[in-house]
């Protein structure tokens, strides 16, 4: 991939064009690999928002969008999923200059989800029951009766800088689907995959349909879930953000999905097959510098196994590859900027502090041809105990707990001993045995003898305070529609109304 080292410039991106900013201001972008300037992005005001929920709202009023026919709009979606395979490689730069993301994992893995979540939500729309019919009533009396969904109205989609083209299809695609329009805000690292993402969506979807503002959170998001005319919120990003965002649409009550933080615990067992096991969980929080929310950050490991778990977590941790996500071979790239790295390294300081046992990584590392980047080493912390702050807190960067347990029951008391209930992963031969202890476990998804496993087809979301709602499979388009009841009597003549006599009685 050629490397475009260019500083652009994006707008806002409104009712099917690019819109300068009213501020006239704009915000920098930076390649956390490099430190360089990539990009000048427009900084968004309120009225600027405005702009972009009145664009949306009125193509949702005013245009036959709402109305199209289940058919029509599966053709819709199917050519979503063409057009970003057709931009892939564009989209994959852009995401991987602003988000450190390796080209590997971008090109291979999330491309291919936002088509197969485009074209399984068309499949989707084809079987919808956008109208069901009820039984005739015995009572009180004869009558047709139907529910309807129909679409909810203007969404505001809120979206994080980990992975942020992904994470916005799982919000854009099921409001399509279901004949919403929308306004995205993405992150402020990370805005240019998004831009790019919501222009090529416009070329078959009507003007207005999908709008991005972008800039900062507390003006721009927060004006968004505040806008009266806005509908629907979906939000993804921390816990403590979520809880401020809940707050605010309750102001208007406004509908919400909110996708929230994670502690996610990985349980091996005594039978485990330790050559998938071991690689298997350094991928479950290693992956894109542990900076996903479901991270298989605390690793439970039996006692008659942890010397070796320990031993064979580290050699395989100390030869990952540190470099450009531009670059193929890299495994591990930088985190996202100077504050998140900081911030990892004031958790490493307090692991080692409570007096758990730096086994491998823990450093910041200089990158030959990065030298501005923000890279920290694969860091394994042993003899953690599950009250400790790197064992409760959501870290996220690529910090592993291994904690140390005798009884099963134990492991899976300390597992859902947490405020978070995102994720959680089983290892065993013994399948009947996982799919007990994945009874147990707090979590909305539980991976057994892997992990990162998402389906378009499948509902991803939180037990406790990892969120509300489901995102992905046919699930998410409920949380898109609004439920109507209709009600027809079929009783012609008042004498056979005989429920009006509640009211009138005998006269």
């Amino acid at each position: 991939m050629t490397v475009n080292v260019d500083v652009q410039t994006f707008s806002h991106f409104i009712n099917g064009k690019w819109e300068q900013t009213s501020s006239g201001e704009t915000f920098d972008v930076f390649n956390p690999a490099t430190g360089e300037l990539v990009a000048k992005v427009a900084k968004g005001t309120v009225a600027d928002v405005d702009r972009a929920v009145k664009a949306a709202r009125s193509a949702f009023d005013k245009s036959d969008w709402k109305n199209m026919k289940p058919k029509e709009r599966a053709k819709v979606l199917f050519a979503i999923s063409y057009k970003i395979a057709e931009h892939a490689q564009e989209l994959a730069y852009l995401e991987a200059i602003s988000s450190g993301g390796t080209v590997r994992r971008i090109g291979n893995s999330d491309i291919l989800q936002m088509v197969d979540l485009f074209q399984t939500l068309a499949n989707f729309t084809l079987e919808y029951p956008f109208s069901e019919t009820l039984p005739v009533p015995p009572f009180p009396g004869p009558a047709h009766n139907f529910i309807w969904r129909e679409p909810i109205g203007v969404c505001a989609a809120i979206t994080p800088w980990n992975l942020p083209m992904v994470i916005a299809t799982w919000k854009i695609g099921p409001a399509l689907a279901m004949g919403n329009t929308i306004v995205i805000k993405p992150a402020s690292y990370t805005p240019l995959s998004t831009l790019k993402l919501a222009e090529i969506i416009s070329e078959v979807v009507p003007p207005g349909v999908i709008n991005v503002v972008t800039g900062a959170g507390a003006e721009v998001g927060e004006a968004l879930v505040n806008h009266p005319e806005v509908d629907k919120v979906a939000f993804t990003g921390s816990t403590e953000v979520g809880r401020r965002i809940m707050g605010l649409a309750a102001g208007t009550i406004k509908n919400t999905t909110l996708g929230l933080g994670g502690k996610s615990p990985n349980i091996l067992l005594e039978d485990v097959d330790l050559s998938i096991a071991l690689p298997g969980s350094l991928f479950g929080v290693f992956l894109h510098s542990g900076q996903l929310c479901e991270s298989g950050t605390r690793l439970f490991v039996p006692d008659a196994l942890y010397d070796q778990v320990v031993a064979g977590l580290t050699a395989l941790a100390s030869n990952l590859k540190l470099g450009n996500p531009l670059d193929p071979t890299t495994d591990v790239g930088p985190v996202i900027s100077k504050k998140q790295k900081e911030a990892i390294l004031g958790f490493i300081d307090s692991g080692k502090q409570e007096g758990a046992t730096l086994v491998c990584g823990g450093k910041e590392v200089i990158v030959p041809g990065c030298e501005q980047g923000h890279f920290i080493e694969p860091t394994i912390f042993t003899n953690v105990t599950n009250d400790m702050k790197i064992a409760q807190e959501e870290i996220f960067g690529p910090v592993l707990c291994v904690i140390r347990y005798s009884e099963l029951d134990e492991a899976i008391q300390m597992a859902n001993d947490t405020i978070y209930g995102l994720a959680a992963g089983v290892w065993t031969r013994d399948v009947n045995k996982a799919y007990e202890v994945a009874r147990k476990l707090q979590a909305g998804v539980v991976w057994i003898n892997d992990w990162h496993m998402f389906r378009s087809d499948a509902p991803f979301g939180g037990y406790k305070q990892s969120g509300i709602g489901r995102e992905m499979g046919k699930h998410s388009l409920d949380a898109y529609t609004q439920l109507k009841h209709v009600h027809t009597s079929m009783s012609p003549e008042l004498e056979r109304r005989s429920w009006y006599g509640i009211l009138f009685g005998q006269n």
